[in-house]
């Protein structure tokens, strides 16, 4: 049975590195439980978090159950009913629009917490500033629903409001959240030193865990905000927190050959179990298990030696990897091996705790994977195993 495995080790590196940028900086980094939400890895990050990043009603209540701290709300549309549970115990909540937030804003203010301050109300802004790559992932592209542009706002009664939210990157460094801070300056520098305005959000998509990134220059960003504007700072990254925690561990269950291809059909699906895969698109890196290996640090399961597969044609076998569904676009990507690939074999897909059990579907009725945790120890605990009765109770 094909299973997401999680390091907790992996988890808490990585949740050490963002609470010495929160420590360092002042700021507040939250959890955006959109990439990683997988609760019973949550104790471990949870004395790390500041709180998390929701959008709705759903995450929030979890991270509310599971991680505690400080619950920060963005959806692009809130329904009456949900909006009334946020209040009772959301710390912030973001609007999308003016208009959603002057038809809402009677109903916020009234709130005994918003009267107490301990529940305040923002606004997502639109910087008018790309620095992305793949325009689903892009805020700021021509006609986008989401954040408020720049002239919504010149004029406009924002009464009750005490905080701009921006969430612009997608996987991306220090210098592109800098670039577009000064995008955000040039817009809304004027409304944020308002003394109304007591929070900053930065948003999401920060890759702050990557060897590669410049944590000196975040810290600096984040202490020139503080600094000069006097706000709190909130950053929500979601891939930061789980990025090289998990792999999925899958099986091979057909091979043959097809107009040209070497096929292997393996028990894990791109388009129901990994679906940036397809949407992003990426290519994730892919291993065989072998005695003669080498070990491979991104992969953090001990005691085993792997072999990364490669481009198609470096090594002796090529396979087309592709999922168990129907969708003829169900490829993960073309592989080679040092071996033939035979039914039964293990194939381990790296990088796969985040962005990915989140996105899950049912699909065809293809099985979920397990959900394993890795503990120091090198103890291997299931803690997750949906089965038939979980694909029928979604199927009304």
């Amino acid at each position: 049975m094909a299973r997401f495995i999680i390091s907790l080790a992996a988890l808490e590196r990585n949740a050490r590195i963002l609470h010495g940028v929160a420590e360092r900086t002042g700021a507040r980094i939250l959890l955006a439980l959109k990439a990683f939400s997988t609760t019973s890895c949550l104790p471990v990050l949870r004395p790390y978090a500041a709180g998390c990043c929701a959008s709705g009603l759903y995450e929030a209540r979890l991270g509310h159950r599971f991680l505690g701290g400080h619950v920060a709300v963005f959806s692009p549309a809130y329904r009456p009913e949900e909006l009334a549970e946020l209040l009772d115990f959301a710390h912030h909540i973001d609007f999308n629009s003016l208009p959603q937030w002057m038809r809402c804003r009677e109903q916020c203010l009234a709130h005994p917490r918003a009267r107490s301050g301990e529940l305040r109300f923002g606004l997502r802004v639109n910087p008018c500033f790309s620095t992305g790559h793949t325009p689903m992932y892009d805020p700021c592209v021509p006609g986008s629903r989401l954040g408020i542009p720049p002239e919504q706002l010149q004029g406009a009664d924002l009464r009750g409001i005490s905080g701009l939210h921006f969430h612009t990157l997608c996987e991306q460094g220090a210098q592109d959240l800098i670039d577009t801070f000064r995008a955000f300056e040039q817009h809304f520098g004027a409304l944020a030193a308002s003394p109304d305005i007591t929070y900053l959000n930065l948003g999401g998509g920060h890759w702050i865990t990557k060897p590669d990134y410049d944590r000196e220059a975040l810290v600096g960003l984040l202490c020139e905000i503080r600094q000069r504007y006097g706000t709190e700072v909130f950053l929500e990254p979601g891939e930061a927190w789980a990025i090289h925690t998990g792999v999925l561990r899958a099986k091979v269950l057909d091979v043959f050959e097809s107009l040209g291809y070497r096929h292997a059909i393996l028990d894990v699906s791109a388009a129901a179990h990994m679906p940036d895969v397809l949407e992003m698109p990426y290519r994730p890196d892919v291993f065989l298990p072998t005695p003669d290996g080498t070990d491979t640090p991104a992969l953090s399961l001990p005691g085993e030696h792997y072999t990364r597969a490669e481009e198609p044609g470096v090594l002796p076998y090529t396979y087309r990897l592709g999922g168990p569904t129907c969708l003829a676009g169900d490829v993960i990507g073309d592989y080679s091996f040092p071996r033939p690939l035979e039914p039964g074999d293990e194939v381990i897909l790296d990088d796969m705790a985040h962005y990915t059990i989140v996105k899950t579907t049912f699909f065809n009725g293809v099985p979920h994977p397990d959900i394993a945790l890795l503990h120091a120890d090198g103890r291997e605990e299931t803690v997750c195993r949906q089965g038939y009765e979980d694909f029928l109770s979604r199927l009304g």
